[in-house]
């Protein structure tokens, strides 16, 4: 009631018409101390709580818990209702709200695509319609690495139908470009991948600055927002993935 406006002589009014039902702990005083109770408010409360029963008070916190998981039902996942404050390093990130195609630029002329046993370039046409960006590092020697494409690729050619607003960018971390076509094409990798001889442009500086460990799996936007990341420490790219399909199942 503090919160809400009330002052402490309005809800010792109150309390004259109701009891209070729930338990006044150390806590609970310091809690309500913080908000502005004075003492002879809380000294109120504890009379009143000592009048309650144990069997209402327990019905009453059960119904506070109740009411608790139904308001948090109800609110938005604020961790995926706004971009993370970091941004990829790429030149000229907009202020929030501004349309700009900042992934785009940084990734247009560098892409490529496995195509009938070789490697071709991507057409930046159809990047320019993304929106979300997955940026997977890994490499072939990584064993972690080639198990979780499998996976991604299966997710890959189940979701990127019905969402063509999102791309996969492999950026290999291979030292051979022979390497790197081998994980490509044993692996059956349907997005594009940035061209061996074109890493070290910002891509090199996405890696050198945010890939510590691979496999690493980095959720951009348009603008190049961090939305979601692995990360360095026990990297949890299956996390990224459930981030995405969050994204994905609130823009229907």
């Amino acid at each position: 009631m503090l919160r809400s406006g009330y002052s402490s002589e309005e809800v010792m009014r109150e309390l004259s018409t109701r009891k209070f039902a729930d338990t006044l702990d150390l806590t609970a005083e310091r809690e309500l101390t913080r908000v502005g109770a004075n003492a002879a408010l809380i000294d109120a409360l504890r009379g009143y709580v000592s009048e309650l029963s144990p069997g209402e008070i327990a019905a009453a916190q059960e119904k506070q818990k109740a009411l608790e998981l139904e308001r948090k039902a109800s609110q938005p996942d604020m961790a995926l209702a706004r971009a993370d404050s970091r941004a990829l390093p790429v030149a000229n990130v907009p202020p929030e709200g501004q349309n700009d195609r900042s992934m785009y630029d940084l990734l247009k002329d560098t892409l490529v695509v496995w195509h009938e046993g070789g490697l071709i370039p991507f057409d930046d046409e159809v990047l320019q319609k993304k929106k979300l960006y997955l940026l997977f590092f890994s490499t072939f020697s990584s064993k972690d690495g080639r198990q979780f494409t499998s996976r991604l690729v299966s997710y890959y050619n189940q979701v990127a139908p019905q969402h063509p607003e999102f791309e996969v960018i492999f950026c290999s971390v291979d030292r051979s470009e022979f390497a790197m076509e081998s994980y490509i094409s044993q692996t059956n990798m349907p997005w594009p991948a940035v061209d061996f001889g074109k890493r070290d442009g910002k891509i090199g500086a996405i890696q050198e600055k945010l890939v510590r460990e691979v496999p690493h799996l980095i959720l951009a936007d348009v603008t190049g927002r961090v939305l979601s990341d692995s990360g360095n420490t026990q990297p949890n790219l299956d996390k990224v993935i459930a981030d995405l399909d969050k994204i994905l199942t609130a823009a229907k």
